[in-house]
C-alpha cells in the first residue's frame, strides 16, 4: 500500500490531539488540499524546518567562534547541518511520493 493510499485510509482527526496540528492548521489544510496529505505535511515541515534555520543563523551571527572568527560556534554550526539534512531527506521523501502518484 504506498503513502497517499494509507493516508487516505487514515481518518482526517489522526493526530489531531497534537499541538501542531492547531498551531498549523491553516497551513497544513492549504498545502494538504494542494499536494495531498502526506506531501502537504512534508511542505509545511519544510518551512518549519526552514523557520528554525533562519532563528539558528541569526543567533549564529551574535555569538561568533573564538577560533574562527566570522564563523558561528560549533554547535550552531552542527545544528544547522543537522537542519540542512533534515531538508534534504524531506526533499527526497516528497520527490518519491511524487514520482509514485505519477
Amino acid at each position: 500500500m504506498s503513502a497517499a493510499q494509507l493516508s487516505s485510509t487514515l481518518p482526517r482527526s489522526y493526530n489531531r490531539g497534537m499541538p501542531v496540528f492547531d498551531e498549523k492548521q491553516d497551513e497544513l489544510e492549504h498545502y494538504e488540499t494542494m499536494m495531498g496529505v502526506p506531501r502537504g505535511r512534508l511542505a509545511v515541515t519544510m518551512d518549519t524546518i526552514t523557520d528554525a534555520m533562519a532563528l539558528v543563523g541569526q543567533h549564529g551571527v551574535y555569538c561568533q567562534s573564538q577560533r574562527w572568527p566570522g564563523k558561528p560556534v560549533m554547535d550552531i554550526q552542527l545544528i544547522m547541518k543537522n537542519l540542512t539534512d533534515a531538508k534534504e531527506l524531506i526533499q527526497s521523501v516528497m520527490e518519491e511520493l511524487k514520482k509514485s502518484r505519477a
